[in-house]
């Protein structure tokens, strides 16, 4: 493995020493009480990232897990929901909450753009709808979605607050108690800097209060079994123990950095991408004024293929970037700027990209 590589993809994202070092730790048993203070510590590192005194459940899963649970804990079959999409992972909460019997109503924005405001206001306002259904920051797009104004729909129309902010959790604010978020999914890869593995689902009461009558399936993602669970300092089954440990190790970081601070500096190095990028004569992708801070988009040079930049990058800088998803392949490229993300590798993506558009030319 080279320690040399550099990771510039919205995720998985390279890791620091402290939390490789965790991961190599002998292992812990998870009915133990030194288990029961690590989850403990984990669990409030995760209340202060997400902005929450309420519950913050970890689950050993990708972040697809954590919103298939977002879905089953809180729904019923027959449900109507209103699904938010505005690319690929919107497009995800609202077929999984399709999968298991919601009636799903949807707004859809064109790639690129955030949510149309005005949109899920009028959907809204027809009543009766049980859940929005929406993400933070949709990494396909490299657009952050205006959350807390969709909240605040939500609220009005007695509407659950479901949100998955899988890759903006950590690197662009999330004031889950102040905007009176009901659920909200995250995951280990991203800003979190760690292996992929685990999901994080904070609840609301209203979300505990609507888990009371909710009736799709569920069995290994129960969250009730997990909050019963949690109380004793444990998890309903098996969790990745190593990666738990490596979650305090991340976890610690971010505290002693100051979760605005960490914010702060996804912001500083999304501007100076941005910037490069366009003194580069690239055209960014997407609705400048909703630029995510932790992932970038922008179209190549006219008549040069996204691919051969992502090769020159891997080959002859050991960094790797990626391009486009979905029906936009091959249109754009990504830079993701996320995790353990600093100024100095910033500077050395876009010196590479320079080097790769010399070569293209």
């Amino acid at each position: 493995m080279n320690d040399d590589l550099l990771i510039m993809i919205p995720g998985p994202t390279g890791l620091p020493t402290e939390v490789r070092e965790a991961l190599a730790r002998p292992q812990i048993g998870h009915r133990t009480p030194a288990f029961a203070d690590l989850i403990a510590d984990c669990t409030a590192g995760l209340q202060y990232v997400f902005r929450t005194r309420k519950d913050v459940l970890i689950l050993t899963s990708s972040g697809t897990g954590g919103m298939e649970a977002a879905i089953t804990n809180f729904l019923s079959p027959g449900d109507p929901v209103l699904a938010v999409s505005v690319g690929n992972f919107g497009e995800r909460l609202g077929r999984i909450a399709e999968a298991f019997g919601a009636e799903v109503t949807w707004v859809t924005s064109e790639w690129g753009q955030p949510a149309d405001v005005e949109a899920v206001r009028a959907a809204l306002a027809g009543g009766g709808h049980k859940a929005l259904l929406f993400t933070q920051n949709e990494t396909s797009t490299s657009i952050t979605n205006p959350v807390e104004e969709l909240a605040g729909l939500a609220q009005a129309a007695g509407a659950l607050t479901i949100v998955d902010a899988v890759s903006g959790m950590g690197g662009v604010p999330v004031l889950t108690d102040d905007w009176g978020l009901d659920v909200v999914v995250a995951g280990s890869q991203k800003t979190l800097m760690l292996p992929p593995g685990l999901a994080f689902v904070s609840v609301s009461e209203r979300g505990w209060q609507a888990n009371a009558t909710a009736t799709m399936p569920r069995f290994y993602f129960d969250l009730r079994k997990a909050q019963a669970s949690l109380e004793k300092g444990q998890t309903p089954y098996t969790p990745n123990t190593s990666l738990i440990v490596a979650l305090q190790a991340s976890l610690n970081l971010i505290r002693a950095e100051g979760i605005e601070n960490v914010w702060a500096r996804h912001a500083e190095c999304a501007q100076f991408i941005r910037e490069g990028v366009a003194k580069l004569g690239l055209r960014p992708f997407g609705d400048a004024r909703y630029a995510s801070n932790v992932v970038t988009a922008f179209y190549p040079p006219e008549g040069v293929d996204p691919k051969a930049i992502i090769s020159h990058l891997r080959d002859r800088h050991n960094i790797l970037i990626t391009g486009a998803q979905g029906a936009y392949r091959g249109k754009f490229l990504r830079i993701g700027h996320l995790g353990t993300v600093d100024r100095g590798q910033c500077a050395r993506v876009l010196a590479a990209l320079a080097d790769a558009l010399a070569a293209a030319a």
